[in-house]
């Protein structure tokens, strides 16, 4: 059964895929006229509205024949369906066969590094699991590298930026010479 069930969900997954593509983007009304609407999507609902009328040359506005098929609603495109979690007692509802758990944004480094040391102790899948992040520290390292490269070449003065020897000026009074 279970094997039935998972290659329902992985046809429920591609179909999902196919329809999405096909989907039309919702836009606001008038998003596109005016700089202060933005394109959110907000159900249009006046007496006289095009778009609520379904005129033809207006954009197409959300109704349920653009849903999903059954099985894949609520699902993550990898297949499993979503846990929100805070700390790590959330890990001990989580089913790793059919949920995989995503890391709430509020939730500190400490207790987020708890939280993937116990989900990978029950082999948990972790969506934001943070790859990108060390990719960027990584990055980060190397630009702070070429900074201080950058650095070092900059500090060599340039003849331009030696600084000038003054010179002292006589008297005018005196005719610009001194006499003994």
């Amino acid at each position: 059964m279970k094997g039935q069930n998972a290659e329902l969900v992985e046809k429920a997954l591609r179909i999902r895929a196919k329809l999405k593509k096909k989907k039309p983007d919702f836009v606001r009304q008038e998003s596109w006229r005016y700089n202060r609407l933005k394109e959110n999507w907000r159900r249009p609902k006046g007496l006289d509205n095009k778009m609520r009328r379904k005129i033809k040359g207006w954009p197409s506005t959300v109704n349920i024949g653009y849903r999903g098929p059954k099985a894949a609603r609520g699902l993550h495109p990898s297949g499993y369906e979503e846990v929100l979690i805070h700390n790590v007692e959330e890990l001990k509802n989580v089913d790793p066969k059919t949920q995989a758990v995503r890391i709430a944004h509020t939730v500190g480094g400490r207790t987020k590094a708890q939280i993937l040391a116990e989900a990978r102790k029950k082999k948990i899948i972790v969506l934001n699991v943070g790859v990108k992040e060390e990719e960027k520290e990584k990055e980060a390292e190397k630009a702070a590298a070429a900074a201080e490269e950058k650095e070092k070449e900059e500090k060599k003065p340039t003849e331009e930026e030696k600084p000038k020897i003054k010179r002292k000026r006589a008297k005018k009074g005196e005719g610009g010479r001194k006499e003994h």
